[in-house]
């Protein structure tokens, strides 16, 4: 497993040394959180410190860092406007993935996801504001896109939320955006498509689809697919993230606060998905369809344009090396 993972990030997505600098990552024992964390202490930066509950997250996604000098480790929870003040000190930049994902579980629990998503991102910003953090990047959403059936879907053009999900992700998008007229506060919102790879949970009531998927194919069971699997999505592979969260982190210029969308402007279905995934490990358990999820919609596909021209992004992972890259790496774990 250790060989696999550390075939990731072997390309810096940055240009200046990070001895010097310390960074937060609220939510880093998660899936996105501990990748990024992953690649800060690989290019060494000074101080990679992490703000979890562990509600979502999982410890045995930082023991391999748990020695490392320049790792540190808070249990807490973002809202609780104290911890995330001791969080912010001393700290030059805060990567915000701390959030409770899901648009079903968002719809079982309105409040708890308005409590994290709302009152948790507001305790951070006031944070990153008195402690005069120089930026934050912070996990937006394409599930703002709401029920615009436009595609590709571009940054300034949105519909209406079809979640509390949905919902508490624009309001951070607002917060923000008010935050750096009022106060100056330097932020950068990214907006996830579908993100996949390793440390990604298969457990759970509100896991995603390609890691139910992978598990199904190792476990030779068939899948439930919601609805009839011709839904489709811009899955975008976890190195692609990082890639985008370290540009934005540290692009040298002073920007208005920017939202952009972090995919491929790759688009597939839940059909063609599963195939890919049944030619790649040579096996087919066949598989099983049920309703549609409530509050899903059926196509999505970004245009990246903006963030290309902005910050240099440029996916190197399509669906398919991230699919078989994610398969191996499922396949090492104990």
């Amino acid at each position: 497993m250790e060989d696999s993972k550390n075939q990731l990030y072997l390309n810096p997505y940055h240009n200046q040394d990070l001895g010097d600098l310390s960074f937060l990552i609220t939510g880093g024992a998660g899936f996105i959180g501990s990748n990024l964390v992953n690649y800060l202490l690989r290019y060494g930066a000074g101080k990679v410190r992490v703000l979890d509950n562990l509600s979502t997250g999982f410890m045995k996604n930082l023991e391999e860092f748990e020695s490392h000098p320049a790792f540190e480790f808070i249990l807490g929870d973002i809202r609780d406007p104290e911890i995330c003040r001791q969080a912010c000190q001393g700290i030059d930049y805060v990567s915000h993935q701390a959030a409770l994902g899901s648009v079903p579980r968002s719809i079982q629990d309105p409040l708890t996801t308005n409590q994290v998503n709302v009152e948790g991102f507001l305790n951070m910003l006031i944070a990153v504001k008195d402690q005069q953090v120089k930026r934050l990047v912070y996990a937006a959403s394409s599930s703002t896109y709401g029920d615009s059936k436009e595609l590709p879907k571009i940054e300034n053009r949105i519909g209406a939320p079809l979640s509390p999900y949905a919902v508490t992700k624009l309001v951070n998008e607002l917060y923000a955006d008010v935050f750096r007229k009022t106060y100056g506060t330097d932020s950068i919102g990214l907006r996830y498509f579908n993100v996949f790879g390793p440390n990604q949970n298969p457990e759970g009531a509100y896991a995603a689809v390609i890691p139910l998927f992978i598990r199904a194919i190792l476990n030779g069971n068939p899948p439930l697919i919601n609805g009839d699997g011709s839904q489709t999505r811009d899955f975008t592979f976890i190195e692609n993230v990082v890639q985008a969260n370290i540009k934005a982190l540290l692009f040298p210029e002073d920007l208005p606060h920017q939202i952009y969308n972090i995919a491929c402007n790759e688009r597939i279905s839940l059909n063609q998905l599963w195939a890919q995934l049944k030619e790649l490990s040579g096996t087919d358990p066949g598989q099983t369809y049920g309703p549609s999820r409530a509050g899903d919609i059926h196509d999505s596909l970004a245009d990246i344009s903006r963030v290309r021209q902005d910050l240099g992004y440029e996916p190197l992972y399509d669906v398919k090396k991230g699919l078989a890259y994610t398969l191996n790496w499922s396949k090492d774990k104990p």
